[in-house]
């Protein structure tokens, strides 16, 4: 499973996060933390922010993380939001209360929607034209 991470504030805090993850054994436990250029949204020319994302297994456990970012989000001098997406699901946490996290748990654990077939592309080999 691929889950993207931003938080505002900026590039400082985006690393902060980052290097709070890597130090919790139980958030990334399962999971690989890294650092990537978020892709564009549809109808964007380009990346505009980086995002953290996770690629997690079997061993992951949301509950975990979502702790993780809560307590993250508590030693911040400015209460930060983050915005948590995995496919098209989407919750932001701004206060880091249980509601919010409670909501976070049951999206990341709720099994994904399938993946929708891509239909072939057309052949383009120029198809015999003016011969």
């Amino acid at each position: 499973m691929r889950i993207d991470v931003a938080v505002t504030g900026g590039e400082a805090e985006l690393r902060s996060l980052h290097d709070w993850l890597r130090r919790d054994p139980g958030a990334r436990h399962g999971a690989r933390v890294e650092l990537v250029q978020a892709e564009p949204s549809p109808g964007q020319m380009g990346v505009l922010t980086d995002v953290l994302q996770l690629i997690t297994d079997n061993a992951w456990s949301a509950a975990s993380f979502a702790l993780a970012l809560s307590t993250w989000r508590q030693t911040r001098p400015h209460g930060q939001r983050i915005t948590v997406r995995r496919g098209d699901l989407t919750v932001d946490i701004d206060s880091g209360g249980d509601e919010e996290l409670r909501r976070l748990i049951d999206a990341l654990e709720r099994p994904a929607a399938p993946e929708p077939e891509r239909e072939p592309e057309p052949d383009r080999q120029g198809g015999g034209e003016g011969r």
